[in-house]
């Protein structure tokens, strides 16, 4: 492990958020001595950021607590391109308006994490559709295209993927790379800013702009990368059978969230803690050290943690108390995930694969049947032996609710109205 000066380099290595850097030594030395200011870019393609962008989250928030100024730069401009990387086919192009939209239900993750004003190292949120949009296409390529060949761009890991693949890769998003280089120069410009960090699938956009800004401005820039994420198991992170861990409360309950963390895989408690904690390193390695059923206490930990600065104390609280009397009390948690269900239809009678669907316990029919059929599917604790069984009024408990669950762990509510 390389000894660094600063705070930042020394912290962020610790954690194990590092995956790339250029010129480490000559950024090492600058954070040492001085404020620098450093952003990662997110694109507005839906209305809630996802787990799998707490990595890049939790480094703005390790570079402002140890001195330094974040920039959250939102994508008004580059999300009507959409960002070839890592994906195997073309993003649906998304109108103004519905940008708009998702730029908003994302802003409120970001207070959560940093400290926004005027400060030196308080954070700022900028738009890079303020220059973006009003770029002219002929001056903009004889400025700026000319400092990109193609033959470069073809080795970039975005594109070799879709051209392995066979799969298109539209002129449009070709475009990307250049406008988040773009982006960089900006920036360094606007706020003097001098680091862009992001994930491993972004090392060649990053790279692409501290190359600009050396070559248009003479202006030393670096770039930093995270390591690609995924679980012990190798799934992706932020993800799960039912869909996105999204980190809006009101598209995933905090008691949803909180469970997502306390179901961690026991090889990935101690890494997780590192990196989607503020816990000291010694109280980590103690956690880490748990054994057998114990480590079941260090998944809690996380999960309130995790849950605390997501969506606060007392959400985090309440979804502990939900999984502790749900498991361990075998009662019924207040906080477990609801659907409402018109009493009329109930008393007709639903489908059980049906009713494990509404209640999101299963993505769709198909799945919600196979989970039945596995023995998977609980009604009121007790297995449900046919996924057509019909679910009607005689099934509400005295608490006037349905418990359905999806295995042990997952568990919602159904209430008649």
């Amino acid at each position: 492990m390389t000894t660094f000066r600063s705070d930042f380099l020394r912290t962020i290595d610790q954690r194990g958020f590092i995956h790339q850097c250029t010129d480490a030594e000559a950024l090492d030395a600058r954070a040492a001595d001085q404020v620098v200011t450093a952003y990662i870019g997110f694109d507005c393609t839906a209305p809630s950021l996802h787990a799998g962008s707490l990595v890049s989250i939790m480094l703005l928030r390790w570079l402002q607590r140890t001195g330094h100024r974040p920039i959250v730069l939102m994508g008004g401009g580059t999300t009507k391109v959409g960002d070839p990387s890592g994906k195997d086919e073309s993003r649906q192009l998304l109108t103004d308006d519905q940008i708009a939209a998702n730029m908003a239900g994302i802003r409120a993750v970001f207070e959560r994490y940093l400290t926004f004003g005027d400060g030196p190292t308080d954070a700022v949120m900028v738009n890079n559709a303020d220059w973006l949009d009003q770029l002219e296409y002929i001056p903009f390529l004889r400025e700026y295209g000319r400092h990109f060949t193609i033959n470069r761009m073809l080795t970039f890991e975005s594109v070799k993927l879709r051209l392995e693949r066979e799969q298109p890769l539209t002129f449009l998003e070709f475009n990307y790379m250049i406008l988040q280089a773009y982006d960089f120069l900006e920036l360094a410009r606007r706020h003097d800013c001098a680091l862009q960090m992001g994930g491993s699938d972004q090392w060649g956009n990053i790279v692409g702009g501290v190359e600009l800004g050396r070559r248009v401005d003479g202006r030393a820039l670096f770039g930093l990368t995270t390591p690609l994420l995924t679980a012990a198991s190798g799934a992706k992170m932020g993800k799960t059978a039912s869909g996105a861990v999204w980190l809006n409360a009101d598209m995933l309950s905090p008691y949803d969230y909180w469970q997502y963390w306390r179901n961690t895989e026991d090889a990935d408690v101690g890494r997780f803690l590192r990196l989607f904690t503020d816990l000291p390193l010694d109280e980590i390695a103690r956690l880490e050290a748990l054994e057998g059923v114990e480590v079941n206490e260090a998944k809690k930990v996380l999960a309130d943690e995790a849950t605390e600065m997501c969506h606060g104390a007392a959400a985090a609280l309440e979804a502990a108390e939900t999984a502790r009397r749900t498991f361990e009390d075998g009662g019924l948690g207040e906080g477990l995930p609801t659907v409402e269900v018109a009493r009329a239809e109930l008393a007709g009678g639903i489908p059980a694969f049906e009713l494990l669907r509404r209640a999101g316990l299963a993505a769709s029919g198909g799945e919600a049947r196979r989970l039945i059929k596995g023995g998977g599917g609980r009604l009121n604790d007790a297995p449900i032996d046919n996924e057509t069984r019909s679910v009607t009024d005689a099934d509400l408990t005295g608490d006037g609710v349905i418990k359905l669950s999806a295995g042990k762990k997952r568990h919602a509510l159904v209430r008649a109205v």
